[in-house]
């Protein structure tokens, strides 16, 4: 359960990701927004019912600032055209998942953990029912 909070987590931050890499303003989940507009929108999902204390959103910026950077260097350097790309992506925000996890208080996690689930998955595509 947890590997799919985490999944659904990496999709939607690949695709945000991706959209902010290309400009933001095309199709798709960056339509009109960028990067700014598009990590506000979600923190705002993310943490929602968890008040942060200054300590761990400093914490969890430079979380996210890092990411950002590794995956604009990702984009640079071929980006999504290499096989393996996605897969380093998700292992990305797994890891950034986890460790913004280690940021929170276990009563914040649980309300993260249940923010999680109920993000849409790949910037609200769902994947086919597993057969």
């Amino acid at each position: 359960m947890q590997a799919m909070r985490i999944l659904a987590a990496a999709a939607v931050m690949l695709v945000a990701s991706t959209a902010a890499a290309q400009g933001g303003g095309g199709g798709g989940g960056g339509q009109g927004m960028d990067r700014a507009a598009m990590q506000a929108r979600q923190n705002e999902m993310l943490f929602k019912g968890i008040t942060l204390t200054e300590a761990q959103k400093a914490k969890i910026d430079t979380i996210q600032t890092k990411m950002r950077a590794d995956q604009q260097a990702m984009m640079a350097g071929g980006g999504m055209q290499d096989p393996t790309a996605r897969e380093k992506m998700m292992a990305m925000r797994t890891k950034v998942n986890a460790d913004i996890r280690g940021v929170l208080t276990p009563e914040q996690q649980t309300i993260f953990d249940k923010n999680l689930d109920e993000m849409p998955q790949g910037g609200g595509r769902r994947p086919p029912p597993a057969r």
